[in-house]
């Protein structure tokens, strides 16, 4: 046990991201509110959600961590293992399925030479298939970090990611 509050206690954000999450947690009338936010700005800072991140937050606002697993479990936005510099997600839902989203994921893992899921060697890429982006006037939808793209295939998909290097 005390080594997992060690753990904990290493842990923190900037403090900017602190001031975030007790602005947030002032700002309505349950803590609940600012876990969201407060997750999204972990990211932001760590790029990902570890354990770690998961016992401070609880620490910080009294969620309990197995309230906050359930939303990081519900959530695809937020990453609960460490991802690349850029992280590709490509849509594989039914519109996007159909328009090729899936031959897609396996095209963009052969050319940065990544496994899907996985950081490549140099750090640059993950690429992971995604449920849904809410983005089927896009298909084949793709997420690259904050920025959405679509209508893409082939070799224009991976000349316009080569681009966001």
């Amino acid at each position: 046990m005390q080594k997992e509050q060690n753990k904990a206690q290493t842990f923190t954000l900037s403090e900017e991201g602190i001031a975030l999450i007790k602005k947030e947690m002032a700002r309505y009338e349950t803590k609940l509110s600012c876990l969201i936010p407060g997750l999204y700005q972990i990211q932001k800072e760590k790029g990902w959600i570890s354990p770690e991140a998961v016992q401070w937050l609880s620490q910080q606002t009294g969620i309990p961590e197995s309230h906050i697993q359930e939303v990081l479990m519900f959530y695809t936005l937020f990453n609960r293992k460490p991802v690349g510099k850029l992280h590709v997600q490509v849509c594989c839902n039914v519109s996007c399925f159909m328009q090729g989203g899936a031959e897609l994921v396996k095209r963009i893992c052969e050319a940065f030479q990544v496994k899907e899921g996985e950081v490549s060697t140099d750090g640059n890429w993950t690429v992971s298939r995604v449920e849904c982006l809410g983005a089927c006037d896009l298909a084949p939808a793709m997420q690259v970090n904050d920025q959405y793209l679509g209508k893409l295939k082939g070799e224009r998909a991976i000349h316009v990611l080569r681009g966001l290097k």
